[in-house]
């Protein structure tokens, strides 16, 4: 995998709206959300409307042969300082030796961006890495991991103006999961809802109401409930998720609490232990309440029983896939799991 620089999305984002431009933006990864806000921007933003019929171009990488792309970014612009050249689905360029020559000694006037998605540059191709790294800008887009996603919810609503609690943080984040095309969409949709005033907040009812994830039977609650040892509540839930499969099942509830029980173990092992900000750095974790959730699971669980349903998990994980499991069905396996955390 090639080493992309040191730069953010947010630090390519300032520098555009700043029309701060370099000659190339190769933008790569497995997360395709920051990929395509980086070149829609560019799109949208660094030729005038009038500009764009002569001096902007899409190309599909599929379509095009790499010394094809080379030529058009070559190009002088027509009555514009710039031209913009975008390539789509550049992963399927091949023989890329005339790329390689072109962003060695690239045109200035040319904002060339690669659209690499799925994947990563071949690394092993270090003299093609290097001059990308040399034209302009490397840029891995990641996937964000699960206990990143309330950071980025929080954040997102943060910068329209938008306030939320914690729980309904979480519904969504659970609901949705780390698909951020999906999520930024459901977000915007939540915040449509919302009334034309100066508090605007989004609440679990507000969360209920657009997105469909009930604010008393969901995954958090179900959590909640069982990092706490509610028992009565967890059943109650589970009871409503076996007569209302599309609220919740198996297959998203195994994620969320193995990263819960597995974060857990994690910090029995913080040099603090007794300290939620302690425990939030050690984890990772970007807000200091989310630790909260595992300050109370070492209370209720013990390091031995922790290391026990970690192993059980992977066992009805199996049998959920088929695995020494005949006939058995998802619901009873879910119940199965829930009563061996509890008792």
């Amino acid at each position: 995998m090639a080493e992309a620089k040191n730069v953010s999305f947010d630090a390519i984002m300032a520098d555009l709206k700043a029309r701060k431009y370099v000659p190339l933006y190769y933008l790569m990864g497995d997360e395709p959300y920051y990929i395509d806000k980086i070149s829609d921007y560019i799109a949208e933003h660094v030729l005038q409307p009038e500009e764009r019929d002569f001096n902007q171009t899409i190309l599909f990488g599929s379509d095009v042969t790499a010394s094809q792309v080379a030529d058009a970014a070559r190009r002088y612009p027509m009555m514009s300082q710039f031209q913009v050249l975008i390539i789509k689905e550049a992963q399927n360029l091949n023989n890329t030796e005339a790329l390689e020559r072109y962003f060695k000694s690239p045109m200035p006037s040319t904002i060339l961006v690669m659209c690499h998605k799925n994947g990563t540059v071949d690394g092993r191709k270090k003299e093609y890495v290097r001059a990308i790294q040399s034209a302009g800008i490397l840029f891995e887009s990641k996937k964000l991991r699960d206990r990143d996603l309330p950071h980025f919810i929080e954040t997102y609503l943060q910068i329209r103006q938008v306030s939320i609690d914690q729980k309904s943080i979480q519904m969504i984040a659970d609901n949705i999961g780390a698909d951020l095309s999906r999520l930024t969409g459901e977000l915007d949709k939540v915040i449509l809802s919302l009334p034309d005033q100066q508090d605007r907040r989004v609440t679990p009812q507000v969360v209920e109401d657009q997105i469909g994830v009930s604010k008393d039977f969901n995954s958090f609650e179900l959590r909640d409930a069982i990092v706490n040892r509610n028992i009565f509540k967890a059943n109650q839930i589970i009871k409503y998720f076996d007569e209302n499969p599309k609220a919740g099942s198996i297959y998203a509830l195994l994620p969320l609490l193995f990263n819960y029980f597995q974060n857990l173990m994690l910090a029995y092992y913080s040099p603090n232990n007794q300290s939620q900000e302690a425990v939030a750095a050690w984890l990772e974790i970007k807000n200091s309440w989310s630790a909260k959730a595992y300050m109370t699971g070492m209370r209720n669980y013990s390091g031995m029983k922790v290391m026990q349903i970690i192993s059980k998990m992977r066992e009805i994980d199996a049998k959920s896939k088929g695995l020494d499991n005949p006939n058995t069905p998802p619901g009873e396996l879910m119940k199965e799991l829930i009563f061996y955390i509890l008792h």
